[in-house]
């Protein structure tokens, strides 16, 4: 690998491709129809339309419960306002608590065309799929028609994560990410870091890099929430292949975590569906805040965070992982990168970026990034990830409590 390949800053802020322009605001990197079904019972037909367009651009998600969870039409709400969304088709059999009509009207409200149906009105499982598929196909071509226009760095929002984390996710991997939030922020863009069950004992470097004293009381209030959570459920976010990968206990995990956010100042904390008010760095606090309604312990997984990340509104997603991962995401393409030579090696039909020159000093830190920003700008202007020409379109939204908006806490005190 030369350095006359390694763009420089001004390539990167000069880059522009064309993406896709929204009635009710915003500009999308992709251009899909999202069928949503609101409840297990309508997966299979809504899965049988999706399959029976055989169209990348027609993609599933789905909510499995059948009671209250207003977290999860948070979240189904926050990725049909999505900017990667064209048009909304609801699935649902007919007796759920989340309603298709309701997820319909929020997408005509946001300037998106929208159909609904209920399965017990369509007289089952088969008349469901050829009308539903017939609407898809419809919804489709009327995204043909979508105005283009001009994008760049400054107009994308990324979110970040880590999964399968080994002893190069925090040297390489995260560090990779960080340094590239940093230069997009630099830019004018908007960066999401997630996670904060990874930032134990690190509450005295959040609250340092703290934009103002609003966002300094935000944090404090997250990560306070978090440890209380996590000792109210007796786990913290370690797990065995983390060990496997050479990381000791989870404070020295959270380190490496805390990496990918970069340097540069947060701005505040987001909640699950509500994207960032403003460019810069900001917090997703996923952790689940006090139960009035008595949801069980959540499950937290990589394709639940990155849904977490998508409902804010972020454009691409990123997956650190050093031991590896094989998952996508829908709405957003989901690139992943590793720290690990021999684990890109093994995997490089999956992984989409090794940022492991910057062990081995083939590279500086910075140069690493620049390259992994050239990747994403070519993501958002429609190169395809692993995941997406794979066809990894994972999902999971879980039961779970959240209100909608950040809460301080009094920093002065502590």
């Amino acid at each position: 690998m030369s350095r006359k390949e390694i763009p420089s800053l001004e390539e990167l802020r000069a880059l522009r491709w064309r993406g896709y322009a929204r009635e009710g605001g915003g500009i999308g990197v992709r251009n899909c129809v999202l069928v949503i079904y609101t409840v297990k019972c309508a997966e299979f037909v809504a899965r049988g339309i999706v399959e029976g367009c055989q169209s990348p651009d027609v993609q599933l998600v789905g909510f499995d419960g059948c009671t209250d969870s207003q977290c999860a039409v948070n979240l189904l709400a926050g990725l049909i306002r999505h900017p990667n969304v064209g048009a909304v088709l609801a699935v649902g059999l007919g007796c759920e608590y989340v309603q298709p009509e309701r997820l319909a009207e929020i997408a005509a409200r946001a300037g998106k065309p929208a159909r609904w149906l209920f399965i017990q009105n369509e007289g089952g499982t088969l008349p469901a799929v050829e009308r539903g598929t017939a609407w898809a196909r419809e919804l489709l071509d009327e995204l043909r028609n979508t105005p283009r226009v001009p994008m760049g760095l400054s107009d994308l929002t990324v979110g970040a994560e880590c999964g399968g984390s080994d002893f190069t996710s925090g040297l390489a991997g995260n560090v990779a990410v960080g340094r590239f939030f940093d230069l997009l922020v630099d830019s004018g863009g908007t960066a999401i870091f997630e996670e904060i069950v990874e930032a134990v004992g690190l509450d005295w470097l959040l609250l340092s890099r703290a934009a103002n004293d609003r966002a300094r009381a935000e944090l404090r209030h997250a990560y306070d929430k978090m440890i209380a959570y996590c000792r109210s459920v007796g786990q913290f976010s370690v797990s065995p292949g983390n060990f496997a990968g050479g990381l000791s206990t989870i404070e020295e995990k959270s380190m490496g975590a805390i990496a990918k956010s970069g340097s540069r100042p947060i701005q505040g904390v987001v909640k699950i569906s509500v994207p960032p008010p403003e460019p810069g760095l900001w917090l997703l606090d996923s952790t689940p805040d006090p139960n009035p309604v008595q949801y069980g312990i959540t499950n937290p997984n990589d394709s639940e965070g990155l849904m977490d990340l998508i409902s804010c509104g972020a454009h691409v997603v990123l997956l650190v992982t050093g031991r590896g991962s094989v998952i996508g995401s829908p709405v957003a393409p989901c690139l992943k990168i590793t720290g690990n030579a021999e684990t890109f090696r093994r995997m490089s039909g999956d992984l989409d970026f090794d940022a492991s020159p910057s062990l081995t000093g083939e590279l500086r830190q910075d140069e690493v990034a620049r390259l992994l920003a050239e990747l994403i700008a070519e993501t958002a202007a429609g190169k395809p990830t692993k995941a997406e020409a794979l066809g990894h379109r994972e999902f999971h939204i879980p039961y779970k409590y959240q209100e909608k908006e950040a809460r301080r806490a009094d920093c002065e005190r502590r």
